[in-house]
């Protein structure tokens, strides 16, 4: 089987070109591809398919886990350029995902900014010093001096598995130190990786809005240092507390091509 090696702010991912026919993946099948020592090695898997909804194409995730996941910004940014590669779209790509319609646009300078959905807005969680919000996927947020002391395996781990968050699987769990104005720094636990990861494009999306709500209501362009690269998020407000024009800017690249006995 042919594949790609993508990475975005080191977030790394297995791309398989699903046009022809759907590979079938099995749950075991997507977590032997992403295991970094028996198979590719990947945070997570994706298939580039046809849209029966006539976009440029679909974006089906999978989590190194083997589970099918909802939306992945950073993988949408590295989709983009596997499509780009492949011949497909134009300078916008046009696609589709477990969350809605995407566009994604390959900047001069080599980065790409994804569009990613309207956000609904910021939900207070029990306590008052923690914030929920839905960015594509589930997010956690709350806010430390140091993000650098946080304990981000064991606190992610246990945030993740709350009873609170049971019924959409689980959440993801973002760690934010605020550095200045339009400045904030993220770590993330990411659900299905069941880890850490390098970068997590919507649990930085998610930072920066609840950064905006909760303490820089005037900015709304945010640079946000990952533990793999600077990433940017820029949006609008709407009336009712959510979020529209909500953009994400960030590297991509494609790492290697290869192929794996199947």
């Amino acid at each position: 089987m042919s594949f790609s090696k993508y990475q975005g702010a080191g977030n790394d991912f297995v791309l398989v070109d699903a046009r022809t026919g759907d590979p079938g993946f099995t749950r075991e099948e997507v977590r032997q591809l992403c295991d970094r020592r028996f198979g590719i090695g990947a945070d997570g898997l994706m298939t580039l398919e046809r849209d029966p909804a006539g976009t440029d194409f679909y974006m089906r995730y999978y989590n190194s886990d083997g589970g099918e996941s909802t939306m992945c910004g950073n993988g949408g940014r590295c989709i983009a350029l596997f499509a780009a590669h492949l011949g497909i779209g134009g300078a916008v790509k046009r696609f589709n995902s477990s969350d809605g319609f995407h566009e994604a646009e390959l900047l001069p300078d080599g980065l790409i900014r994804l569009r990613m959905i309207d956000v609904k807005g910021v939900e207070p969680l029990a306590g008052g010093h923690s914030w929920f919000v839905f960015t594509g996927s589930p997010h956690y947020v709350e806010f430390t001096d140091d993000v650098s002391a946080v304990d981000v395996a064991a606190r992610g781990a246990e945030i993740r598995r709350r009873p609170e968050f049971a019924a959409m699987g689980g959440t993801n769990v973002n760690f934010v130190q605020v550095q200045g104005p339009g400045r904030i720094a993220v770590r993330t636990f990411e659900r299905g990786v069941e880890a850490e990861t390098l970068a997590c494009g919507t649990g930085v999306t998610a930072a920066a809005l609840v950064t905006h709500r909760i303490l820089q209501p005037e900015c709304r362009d945010f640079a946000v240092q990952a533990m793999g690269g600077e990433l940017g998020v820029k949006f609008a407000t709407i009336p009712n507390g959510g979020f529209a024009e909500v953009f994400l800017t960030g590297p991509a690249q494609r790492v290697f091509t290869g192929g794996i006995e199947w």
